[in-house]
């Protein structure tokens, strides 16, 4: 399979599928002297993994990240601490499948020659054939956003040491769409969204603040503790949410990142009616990044946004905007263009229109990048198909397990796919700068 790494610096080389044995995430360009711990990457995963209520599929996937090389064993020198620090050798992140159990599997095998219309089962079976990984959709699942995630959580990280922030969230979703708001009023309820979830996450507390998996543990240890945590997974118990006590405390949405309260509210009601007539709903993530310094990217066929547009890859997503999107067309020059002038010395615009690229290069405004996500495929109504092995028609009806909707779980996968892009470009950047100024001095 070609098409599974993205980067040219900051390169990440995805693996894995639904129902294989795990995924993983190899990732080339992270420099050395990093502490990434599993517990940080898997605050970011929590968020994105299934079984977390009605608005997500119930297959109870724990993702519980395991960094498998690219650190220090332990401290290389006497007076030397960094153990666990990244090495600048490619850091490998395995997310091991656990919630697999064989009536799931024989509902898909029973269902698999009718292809799910909307999915990529009818083309994937065309490419692959009868080797096609088609139990739980394989590579073509939304399982493999994981990988994105645990990688983008990195990356993340790396870009907050440069002081630049990316922060994602539900934009519309069933056709409820929410009011403009603060960039810092956003951040503070993502923020608190992320917090809450995982106060209440079962495997957090499980596993990271019981300190079953912690730093210095070998390999090996840490598979023995997921061994005997998967025979716990069907037996597993959310902690009660005081859901309204959430919505007083924090302002937000228990099951929903949407930082506008009241239309998250009215979201939430619009999926469920929709879910329970049967069918699934879509809607907009979007996604804002503050701190990068203006000219940063490569023109021609690495533009920024050309780069960001590859967010296109990630499963369900239509469309990707930038800016002012779409609405461009139905704007004149005048009221489109982000006009300039000085204040306090610096440059500002009236507008961000453009979403701080233009040429595929920063202006040095915030990064806005929207994802238009469609319905899930997988509905609970019956849908004309075919046979794809006899060519012969079909009528079905979805058995497996099923996201309501993809939008609450889209919105972590633009956070990390946004980081990986940005942190990409930035990496170039202070290679092109640090190579010209040497240049001017030479």
């Amino acid at each position: 399979m070609l098409g599974c790494t993205l980067g040219t610096l900051f390169r990440l080389t995805v693996a894995g599928g639904s129902y294989q044995e795990g995924l993983t995430s190899h990732m080339q360009g992270v420099p050395p002297g990093l502490l990434m711990t599993e517990e940080e990457i898997y605050r970011d995963l929590l968020v994105r993994k299934p079984g977390q209520g009605e608005l997500s599929s119930p297959r109870r996937e724990p993702d519980i990240p395991i960094i498998y090389s690219g650190v220090n064993a332990a401290d290389t020198m006497p007076g030397f601490e960094n153990e666990g620090c990244t090495n600048g050798t490619p850091l490998v992140i395995l997310i091991p499948n656990l919630d697999r159990h064989f009536e799931h599997i024989e509902q898909y095998q029973l269902t698999n020659r009718t292809p799910r219309p909307g999915h990529a089962s009818y083309a994937s079976y065309q490419k692959y054939g009868e080797w096609d990984d088609a139990i739980g959709a394989g590579f073509f699942s939304g399982r493999y956003t994981s990988t994105i995630v645990a990688a983008g959580a990195v990356a993340k990280r790396i870009l907050r040491e440069h002081g630049i922030e990316v922060t994602a969230y539900v934009k519309e979703a069933a056709g409820i769409r929410m009011p403009e708001l603060p960039l810092e009023e956003i951040r503070e309820k993502v923020a608190a969204y992320k917090e809450v979830r995982r106060k209440h996450d079962p495997v957090y507390e499980a596993i990271f603040a019981s300190e079953r998996i912690k730093p210095g543990m070998r390999f090996l240890e840490k598979m023995a503790v997921l061994a005997d945590f998967e025979k716990q997974i069907p037996d597993l118990k959310w902690p009660p949410v005081d859901e309204e006590a959430v919505r007083e405390e924090h302002g937000i949405h228990p099951k929903l990142n949407c930082p506008h309260l009241p239309t998250a509210e009215e979201m939430y009601r619009r999926i469920m009616a929709i879910t329970e007539g049967g069918d699934s709903s879509g809607g907009v993530v979007e996604a804002v990044a503050t701190g990068l310094p203006a000219g940063l990217g490569e023109p021609v066929f690495q533009k920024l946004d050309g780069d960001l547009g590859r967010m296109m890859s990630i499963g369900t997503v239509k469309a990707v905007e930038i800016g002012g999107g779409i609405a461009a067309k139905d704007s004149t020059g005048s009221q489109f263009n982000d006009q300039m002038r000085m204040k306090d010395g610096k440059v500002a615009f009236t507008s961000n229109n453009a979403g701080g690229i233009t040429g595929g290069l920063t202006t040095g405004q915030d990064i806005l990048v929207r994802l238009t996500v469609k319905p899930t495929p997988t509905i609970a109504k019956p849908q004309q198909t075919i046979d794809k092995a006899s060519l012969e028609d079909r009528d079905l009806a979805a058995v497996t397990r099923r996201d309501p909707t993809i939008v609450p779980r889209v919105w972590p996968v633009a956070e990390a796919f946004t980081a990986l892009v940005l942190l990409d470009h930035y990496m170039m950047h202070l290679a092109y700068q640090s190579l010209a100024r040497k240049s001017d001095t030479g």
